[in-house]
């Protein structure tokens, strides 16, 4: 639906709004959890996140972290929604509730998030940030009089702002939101979700600073003759989303089989990620740190390898638990590790093109993000932002667009959807054109339309019923002039005798559409008005009528869009088109036009 001016105005102002909180979550969130970790691991007070490059093997890593688990345990039965990384569950707030999530989540995922990753959790901020900010746009969207959908909108603006906030990628926060949050492309939901984006990394900028989160190598990514190397690790990273994704679901599996309480399920996943920090300390707590030690190679074959797989294992223990907490810097310095990995084996093979392994793991980044997550446009702009680096585009899109099609091919839900698969939610990823909106009534209506004039009687009108098989006719009076329409229900509810005119019973409240308007106005107003057909008029002409049956027509042209058509290419080279060969058939024409449409294949 258009939104007026001033409506747009009050989002945009809400937006902003919204920007600023999301900068001061994501400043307040970022040092609750560098202090937790400070104090928790490292036994020090500290506003800044540590490097867990120093931290060193003992028992602490195993009770801290299960008590972290405890805790978390103990907030989820408060606010049961804090499991997980959060994201479904706002997908879930758009799709069944009108995106409304209680201030008890708003306060609930932060702590525990804080307390997760504070403890050692394997975790990234980014996610319970993105969730915090979303839930304080869904709480705005409730105080203040708006529509469901004006309060998806908040909630995505305020999910954007703590992504911008958090990174300073403006452009990614906003795709991600488009992607994963929104299910339209609107202006009214544009304009205000970058409104929340500009001012979030805005206040990130003041924060943080304006310089890019990783240092980018030295490379060189032109040439054609090293773009096959990047398609390869693209197909490569699919393959390691598919175990990634399904890796994690299967431990999901495995914990609820556990003959256990599913509130001692966290401090189980911190005994056992606990266990992987024993032996590799490196793979617990945010990782930004070792993220930009894997880009710039400062670390060993066997170190980067190492880091990566505990990585993996320590995230699939915690977040399979239940814990509260992100997905996005776990997966990052997977990517990162398995690209290292990739390039410098590709680097050995082919010296003399003069490969760099930390392009192969920036690459990798975000290849492994988006084929997991299935938000592959996000994924391209956000390392994009990440970096500050042009060059990377090309490589970066190439890689992203193959694991995608790795991943799609061999997996049916990703990590974003498939908890919402077992609630029995079905998200729908793709965006097509609203055929209701742009197909016109006049293309769709009946023309001929049959009307009863209002001087027949009751007999005559129970006759043309019982003939027609319409539920209603519109009654004209002696001039031709529409005047009303004239039910089933009116005749059988009606008090007359028979031989009496019908024009006593006659709803004079015309209800119309013009035959200019889009089919999705007709289908509003049978909606908001209970009634099975609409008159179509121009300047109080009757010129046709809508039905429901005629409103189907509008989504069968659709589907006659889909259906492979002969091409001009002779029979011996079809096969070049790789169209199956079969049947389908011979189609009715439509309005009197058209014949056979021949046969495909």
């Amino acid at each position: 639906m258009q939104t007026s001016p001033r409506r747009l105005l009050l989002l945009s102002g809400l937006a902003a709004c919204l920007g600023l909180a999301g900068g001061a979550a994501a400043w307040a969130l970022i040092h609750l959890i560098a202090l937790l970790t400070n104090l928790a691991l490292f036994g020090r007070y500290s506003w800044q996140l540590p490097s867990f490059s120093t931290l060193q093997p003992s028992a602490r890593l195993i009770i801290v972290p299960m008590i972290g688990g405890l805790l978390v345990a103990l907030l989820a039965k408060w606010s049961p929604v804090i499991r997980g990384h959060g994201i479904p569950e706002a997908m879930e707030a758009v799709l069944t509730r009108q995106s409304r999530i209680s201030p008890r989540a708003a306060v609930a995922k932060p702590i525990s998030a804080a307390v997760a990753i504070g403890t050692g959790g394997p975790f990234g901020a980014e996610g319970p940030i993105i969730v915090t900010g979303g839930a304080i746009g869904s709480l705005i969207g409730q105080v203040i009089t708006v529509s469901p959908s004006e309060r998806k909108i908040l909630l995505a603006c305020g999910a954007a702002a703590g992504m911008a906030a958090t990174f300073g990628a403006p452009l990614a926060a906003v795709v991600l939101a488009l992607e994963l949050l929104l299910f339209e492309f609107t202006t009214r939901a544009f304009i205000p979700l970058v409104v929340a984006s500009s001012v979030a990394a805005g206040v990130h900028s003041a924060l943080f600073g304006a310089g890019p989160l990783f240092a980018v190598p030295a490379h060189d990514y032109a040439g054609l003759a090293k773009l096959p190397f990047f398609a390869l690790l693209g197909l490569a990273c699919g393959l390691l989303a598919v175990v990634v994704t399904k890796g994690l679901f299967l431990i999901e599996a495995g914990y609820r089989r556990l003959p256990m309480r599913e509130f001692w399920h966290p401090v189980l996943g911190g005994l056992l990620f606990g266990l992987v920090g024993l032996l590799v300390p490196r793979a617990l707590g945010v990782g930004y740190d070792a993220i930009s030690d894997v880009l710039a190679t400062k670390l060993t074959v066997s170190a980067i390898a190492v880091l990566g797989l505990a990585k993996l294992i320590a995230w699939w223990f915690a977040l399979g638990s239940g814990t509260s907490g992100g997905t996005l810097a776990p997966i990052l310095l997977m990517g990162a590790s398995f690209g290292s990995l990739f390039g410098l084996a590709a680097a050995r093979v082919l010296p003399g093109l003069h490969l760099v392994p930390g392009a192969f793991a920036v690459v990798a980044m975000a290849a492994l993000f988006g084929a997991s997550t299935r938000a592959t446009f996000a994924s391209i702009v956000f390392v994009f932002e990440l970096t500050h680096d042009y060059q990377v585009i090309l490589p970066l899109m190439l890689a992203s667009v193959v694991a995608d099609l790795v991943a799609t091919a061999l997996m049916k839900e990703s990590l974003m959807t498939e908890k919402l698969a077992r609630r029995g939610l079905r998200v729908q990823a793709e965006y097509h054109v609203d055929v209701m909106a742009a197909t016109l009534v006049r293309e769709v209506m009946t023309p001929d339309v049959e009307t009863i004039p209002e001087a027949m009687t009751v007999d005559e009108a129970v006759g043309r019923f019982g003939r027609g098989g319409h539920g209603a006719y519109p009654v004209t009076n002696a001039a031709g002039r529409c005047i009303g329409v004239i039910t089933r229900t009116d005749l059988l509810g009606a008090e007359l005798a028979e031989g009496e005119r019908i024009e006593e019973v006659v709803s004079r409240d015309l209800i119309s559409v013009s035959p200019d308007a889009p089919v999705i106005d007709a289908l509003r107003t049978m909606t908001e008005q209970s009634i099975e057909h609409v008159l179509v008029m121009r300047d109080h002409d009757l010129v046709g009528i809508i039905t429901r049956s005629d409103l189907l027509r509008a989504r069968a042209q659709q589907f006659a869009h889909e259906r492979s058509e002969p091409g001009w290419m002779p029979g011996s080279l079809r096969w070049a088109t790789f169209v199956p060969r079969r049947r389908v058939g011979v189609h009715a024409p439509e309005n009197g036009s058209g014949g056979d449409e021949g046969l495909d294949g």
